[in-house]
């Protein structure tokens, strides 16, 4: 059913699709930010789709939900807003520059969901435009989990006043060890793409990644969040705010460092290159 405002889907939708028509319909984007929102009701979990998003992840497996699996599952309302011909910015080559997720409690797999994501704060950046897209989580009417995705379109053209930029702080120590070290394969992107449906070319291969200006292909930001959060789910509170920026591409395949420091009120963390310099995330979580 569709009106003005609001899209009720009854099943959900392929992305492999939504990337081809955002593809096809990305030249001459533009125009005013539609007040468009995005519902699914009563979504139900597949235990073996969830199986293999945690393996692929690094998360035991349970039937308790990954906070990030949550965003996997509201990611296709967001495609479906990002992949409309109306919506201001064109999809391919936007960069994931930010995710923030904010779970309210633990939720279980046998419970139903209702998904709901909407488009908003279109704004201009020194590099082009970033858009957020939020999602949230409901139980009946309880909300139980929120995201936002802040999404960067180099090159692009909004009107509004520039604000400053907001970034991510931690304090792991200037000359602490590493705490692990991962090593990414080359096909990472393919196989969080298998159990996510994230399938943007940029991760796929190097060809299809150096269409967009990367000189090969990239892990989606999403799945660097998830290990980082299943390194310390043990550790994790039941209700939580997780930060991260996504500050530089994380190319494939790398041998990568990732430290964490825990804080007051939780954990600081962060994924750097085992050589070089920079972060390819900063994290913070700390409890609600």
């Amino acid at each position: 059913m569709n009106d003005a405002r609001t899209l009720t889907l009854d099943s959900t939708p392929n992305l492999t699709v939504l990337f081809a028509r955002a593809a096809a319909t990305s030249i001459g984007r533009g125009g005013p930010l539609q007040d468009v929102q995005v519902r699914h009701p009563r979504t139900w979990i597949r235990l073996g789709e969830l199986a293999a998003y945690d393996k692929v992840c690094g998360f035991a497996l349970r039937d308790t939900l990954p906070a990030t699996y949550l965003h996997v599952l509201v990611f296709p309302l967001q495609a479906t807003l990002m992949a409309d011909r109306r919506f201001p910015l064109g999809m391919p080559g936007l960069v994931h520059v930010h995710n923030r997720i904010v779970q309210h409690r633990p939720v279980d797999a046998g419970e139903p969901l209702t998904l709901r994501s909407s488009a908003r704060a279109l704004r201009p950046h020194e590099k082009g435009a970033q858009i957020d897209l939020v999602g949230e989580v409901r139980v009946g009417h309880e909300l139980v989990w929120e995201g936002v995705s802040t999404y960067l379109s180099r090159g692009a053209s909004v009107p509004g006043e520039m604000a400053p930029a907001q970034h991510v702080a931690v304090d792991l120590g200037p000359d602490a060890p590493a705490n692990a070290v991962w090593d990414v394969p080359g096909d990472m992107g393919r196989r969080y793409a298998a159990v996510s449906g994230d399938v943007d070319p940029m991760h796929l291969s190097s060809l299809t990644a150096r269409a967009f200006g990367f000189p090969g292909a990239l892990v989606q930001g999403m799945w660097t969040k998830a290990h980082a959060l299943a390194a310390i789910e043990a550790r994790l509170p039941d209700a939580y705010v997780v930060d991260v920026d996504f500050s530089e591409p994380l190319l494939l395949p790398s041998i990568v460092n990732f430290f964490v420091a825990q804080q007051d009120l939780g954990w600081d963390f962060a994924v750097r290159p085992a050589e070089g310099a920079g972060d390819h995330l900063r994290g913070t979580v700390r409890a609600l």
